[in-house]
């Protein structure tokens, strides 16, 4: 399905609302992102980019002031937004190396992980297959004033393929297998990070490169992801 844009029916946050106060202020960011440097997340520029960013903003307000803990929680819809850690982990191994500049992200969700990398890339292109999502997230990162990130309502299992190839790919549900048309989308030299695994357990977060010879796999990390279903609703 082709991209779409939603029209803003809300006005841009103000300063006040991005700054947060209490439990969604900067502050508390802060030890957020001092508690991701403990963890063993290094690259200043995802430091950087979380740490400006209001993940209040990106959830329902009476989840707000559990924001800034370094858990995933609840969207509706069966959803989550992502644990920090995990959203600042995938983006460090996206990134590494080379910068990419056009990224896809597959599973919108709440759209931090689209923001984050919003900071850090040229361009991120991202789908999302629940519907009240795709329009929830649309709003949001319009009243954000992102111009980079584009986003389209359709089957992720599909990819993109009117906008690839891909210097980068990235998966925010866990799949059996990976799906061939993100193989076939991600360009020659790029980087796929990716949950898989049995959703019922543990899953294997995957860094896939393309090279030469073809594609090579590397495990990151152990993760739990709700899974990567095909259609829309």
């Amino acid at each position: 399905m082709v991209e779409q844009v939603m029209p803003s029916s809300r006005a841009p946050f103000t300063a006040q609302q991005i700054a947060g106060i209490g439990m969604t202020s900067q502050r508390t960011r802060d030890r957020l992102v001092k508690r991701l440097f403990e963890k063993g997340i290094r690259d200043e520029r995802v430091l950087a980019a979380i740490k400006q960013l209001p993940r209040h903003l990106f959830m329902d307000e009476a989840m707000a002031s559990r924001a800034y803990e370094d858990t995933a929680l609840p969207i509706g819809h069966g959803q989550t937004i992502s644990q920090p850690y995990i959203v600042a982990r995938m983006t460090e191994a996206l990134i590494a190396g080379n910068l990419p500049k056009k990224v896809l992200e597959v599973g919108t969700g709440s759209a931090y992980q689209a923001a984050v990398l919003g900071q850090l890339v040229a361009s991120v292109y991202t789908v999302e297959r629940i519907r009240a999502l795709f329009e929830k997230s649309q709003q949001l990162l319009k009243r954000l004033a992102y111009k980079n990130i584009h986003a389209s309502y359709s089957d992720g299992t599909l990819g993109l393929s009117q906008r690839a190839p891909f210097d980068a790919i990235i998966v925010t549900a866990a799949c059996n297998q990976i799906p061939e048309a993100l193989c076939e989308q991600l360009a020659p030299g790029g980087r796929m990070v990716i949950p898989v695994g049995d959703t019922n357990n543990t899953q294997s977060l995957l860094l896939i490169t393309r090279d030469q010879t073809g594609f090579q796999s590397e495990v990151l990390d152990l993760v739990k992801f709700v899974p990567f279903l095909a259609g829309c609703t």
